[in-house]
């Protein structure tokens, strides 16, 4: 996940989605619900098919909000600034988070909002940085269900587990993720974002896991 940026000059942005963005967003929801059902229960590796079939449902609802509101957020703060955005699908990186869950690693980079138009690297770090705090206030949404009876309590600890390995996962500073646009526009923010989402992330995806 993450955002792009090219320049050139366009009319006056809104938000509004356009069929291929829709297709985009809709083909990589899916892609990535079957990669966290492999992750957390792997037919091959002795799961029922029944058991990854109910996965593969609720991660649908908890990868949904959790993928499409970080999406939505990198492209409705792109807009914010004057930028025209729409989210493209990156389909080898989607083969790649199948080929990966299938190993019991997931990279989670679906695609990216690419966005046209003059932009500060301050504004580019905001844009980037929307998207992982949006998944950390989803994490904070996702708490209280765990005391709620099931199913609601299993998928309150995957919303949980799902949206602070994406925070987590898209606050690393390389390539195409988030991270190394917020770390090249504040060092200090970076900070203050990145080791406390690390830690929390590392703790629940070791310790606690997706099922409490």
């Amino acid at each position: 996940m993450g955002y792009r940026t090219t320049q050139q000059h366009e009319p006056e942005p809104e938000l509004r989605f356009s069929d291929t963005e829709i297709r985009d967003l809709a083909i990589a929801w899916a892609t990535l619900s079957v990669a966290f059902a492999l992750l957390f229960a792997p037919v091959h590796r002795g799961k029922s098919v029944g058991t990854f079939v109910t996965m593969v449902g609720l991660s649908l609802v908890t990868v949904g909000v959790a993928f499409l509101l970080h999406e939505i957020a990198h492209k409705v703060v792109a807009i914010e600034h004057g930028q025209i955005a729409e989210f493209r699908a990156d389909y080898q990186m989607l083969f790649l988070a199948l080929m990966g869950a299938l190993v019991g690693f997931l990279f989670a980079a679906p695609g990216a909002v690419y966005h046209r138009g003059q932009v500060t690297q301050r504004e580019n770090g905001l844009i980037a940085l929307a998207g992982p705090v949006t998944n950390l206030l989803l994490a904070l949404l996702f708490l209280p269900l765990v005391i709620v009876p099931e199913p609601f309590g299993t998928i309150g600890q995957m919303g949980i587990w799902i949206n602070l390995f994406l925070a987590a996962f898209n606050m690393i500073p390389f390539g195409p993720l988030d991270g190394k646009s917020v770390l090249e526009w504040h060092k200090g923010v970076f900070a203050i974002v990145f080791v406390p989402t690390v830690l929390l992330a590392a703790y629940v995806v070791v310790f606690v896991g997706p099922f409490g």
